[in-house]
């Protein structure tokens, strides 16, 4: 059972919150262990996997990133983000040639300390791919998903392939921005810590 036949959802990324909430906590109500203790050992087996998939579900689903990243996996066959070899998203060619200056700059600024010029740089860097990256979640969170939720079967493919480009960008973006504010000495909240 997928996350969104969990909650009875079709596989859209536009969820209504509210719903989703009240739909997490009738779910919660019917399958938290507590409400199951009664039961033989082996159904509170099964009571309790299934709390934890109601559990799993709801934090993904309730996240439109995390929602737009299952859903990919999803359609693509696979359940979880490792898979190895191909099934990784891997950041477009172009923002990797893109990206290969703030590498080198990166690189001399492991190599050694930084001047206030280069330490400058590497701000002004960062805060440009930060913007980006909120640009890239707006494109997700936005134009991206209404596409999907509007596409027919046969616009699927494309519209799936954009929303995967876009979560490799994301992605790519919020480890670079990580490895600058690592070399500038800093921690970077709510982008730092996710790196995935």
């Amino acid at each position: 059972m997928n996350f969104f036949e969990v909650f009875e959802l079709p596989r859209r990324l536009a969820v209504d919150g509210d719903e989703l909430q009240r739909r997490f906590y009738a779910l919660a109500r019917r399958t938290h262990p507590d409400f199951h203790q009664g039961v033989p050992v082996a159904e509170r087996a099964a009571v309790e996997e299934r709390a934890a998939l109601v559990n799993a579900a709801y934090r993904i689903l309730r996240d439109p990133i995390a929602r737009a990243d299952y859903l990919v996996r999803l359609e693509e066959g696979r359940t979880t983000r490792e898979g190895g070899g191909e099934s990784r998203p891997k950041a477009p060619p172009a923002l990797l040639a893109e990206m290969f200056e703030i590498q080198e700059a990166l690189a001399e600024a492991k190599a050694g300390p930084l001047d206030d010029s280069a330490r400058a740089g590497l701000v002004e860097q960062r805060q440009a791919l930060e913007a980006r990256h909120a640009a890239e979640e707006a494109r997700v969170r936005g134009p991206l998903a209404a596409r999907w939720d509007a596409a027919s079967p046969e616009e699927r493919p494309a519209a799936l392939a954009a929303l995967k480009d876009a979560l490799a960008t994301r992605a790519y973006l919020r480890t670079v921005i990580a490895d600058l504010a690592e070399a500038l000495g800093e921690e970077e909240p709510g982008v730092a810590h996710h790196r995935h």
